[in-house]
């Protein structure tokens, strides 16, 4: 790795957000660490990015799911010398639908993904980078991270834990040079949202105007990660739902998102 160049760890890097946001960060002129489970893909994007920007990027396959994956992550680059500058938290998992019918391991995998394995990398991470006194965090939630959404119960409540430690975890760290930038997408046209509307198509049916690329939502959160702004939501429309959200008394906003989780998914 150039000493003239940080060094940015992504997860979920083998595929849309993840991807675009692997390259911004290489566009800017960092080198990269690229988790995913899928090594074929990864290698895919790391030697496209390499040899597009002229960047150092390292696939590093792991399956973030396993007991102690981060810790492992962690220690395997140290011994390499690979220290972290720019941790992007952006692996996770949607399961959309009716809390009391979803598949239990499926419901249990995507908390432990959300939640467990966001905190335990950044716990790995980032006393290192205080210790140095620079770095840059970009944890990816949502804009369900504002409000309940009924149809997406449990995987608005992850992302709301997403966007609370990271605004905590930031203020904590003020002063230290490590910044933490929460990214806050609308509904993205990724293969995740696609899965989810499988499950419960209802969430499929949205206008085409409603319906972020990769590309923009990458630009956006980087963009903010490296001015270090606390939060980033990208898109009008998805700001203005986010403030109509915070000015609304809690029983309205739980009734209005009801009524519409109802008129898409039946019940």
């Amino acid at each position: 790795m150039s000493k003239e160049r940080h060094l940015a760890l992504v997860t979920g890097a083998s595929a849309g957000i993840g991807e675009a946001i692997a390259s911004e960060l290489a566009a800017s002129g960092h080198d990269l660490v690229l988790v995913a489970r899928r090594t074929g893909k990864l290698r895919s994007v790391a030697k496209r990015l390499q040899d597009k920007y002229a960047i150092e990027a390292h696939v590093r396959t792991t399956d973030l799911l396993e007991t102690g994956a981060a810790a492992r992550l962690a220690r395997r680059l140290e011994r390499e010398g690979l220290a972290v500058d720019v941790l992007v938290n952006n692996a996770g998992l949607l399961e959309a639908g009716y809390f009391t019918a979803m598949d239990k391991t499926a419901l249990q995998r995507m908390v432990q993904l959300n939640t467990d394995t966001l905190t335990d990398l950044l716990a790995q991470f980032v006393p290192p980078m205080r210790k140095r006194g620079s770095g840059r965090v970009l944890n990816v939630a949502s804009i369900a991270a504002f409000q309940p959404v009924v149809g997406l119960a449990a995987y608005a409540a992850t992302k709301a834990y997403v966007l609370s430690l990271g605004e905590a975890l930031g203020e904590e760290l003020r002063g230290s040079g490590v910044t933490v930038t929460t990214l806050c997408p609308g509904v993205t046209d990724t293969s995740m949202i696609a899965h989810a509307a499988d499950d419960a198509p209802g969430f499929g049916q949205l206008p085409g105007v409603m319906i972020g690329s990769p590309e923009d939502v990458a630009r956006a959160g980087v963009r903010g990660l490296l001015r270090g702004d606390p939060i980033v939501v990208p898109g009008v429309l998805n700001r203005a739902s986010t403030l109509l959200a915070d000015n609304l008394p809690r029983w309205l906003r739980r009734r209005l998102m009801g009524a519409l989780a109802r008129s898409r998914l039946g019940g």
